[in-house]
């Protein structure tokens, strides 16, 4: 897949708010400062489009980005931010798993944990409702440029014992390389393409 076209749409706040577009959607989630906004520019090849927060917990909506008139991109607000409030991490919560069942254009989510650590609980509680939801998933590690390949290969290993996701389907990421951009694309085509023959 190349990406030629992708443009901010809408976004929304609360789940009884989203409105679906009859377009195919592939959802990109993660803890706070995971490197989504990175991660969404880096394969729109377009800077802008997200932008890159300094302060993690920055988004607090599903924003839908608009791919090549194709389907759309849906950036989840990053979880675990220990300085937000409960009650908004209520609604993020509420937000998240709302749009997780109720979403019928959902072909898959694009889930990015840190390479660096193991995952949190946060990532645990996502993995819990993809399952529950039945929604494919495609795993990311983020940040593969911070490590060697020896500590890569490790990081890897560690990972795919806590997620229960195969070694060799979870795709190293660097936003600062761009490793990892053409095998995560290819694999969201064949999430596109199977939503389509199953929908």
């Amino acid at each position: 897949m190349i990406i030629k076209k992708a443009v901010y749409d809408y976004g929304f706040g609360l789940s009884s708010q989203y409105a679906g577009k009859g377009l195919p959607e592939i959802a990109v989630a993660g803890k706070s400062n995971v490197g989504k906004s990175s991660f969404i520019n880096m394969i729109t090849n377009n800077g802008k489009l997200s932008r890159v927060g300094q302060k993690p917990g920055k988004t607090i909506l599903i924003n839908a980005f608009k791919i090549n008139d194709s389907f759309y991109l849906m950036d989840f607000p990053g979880y675990g931010f220990a300085k937000v409030s409960d009650s908004e991490k209520r609604r993020w919560a509420e937000l998240t798993e709302g749009y997780l069942a109720k979403s019928e254009n959902l072909a898959g989510v694009i889930l990015l944990v840190d390479i660096r650590h193991s995952i949190t609980d946060g990532d645990k509680a996502m993995l819990k409702w993809l399952n529950y939801y039945h929604v494919p998933f495609i795993l990311g590690a983020t940040k593969a440029d911070k490590l060697s390949a020896s500590q890569r290969e490790k990081a890897l290993k560690t990972l795919s014992v806590e997620t229960g996701v195969i070694v060799n389907q979870i795709i190293p990421l660097s936003a600062q390389t761009r490793a990892g951009k053409e095998e995560i694309l290819a694999a969201a085509e064949e999430m596109l393409k199977r939503f389509g023959e199953n929908g």
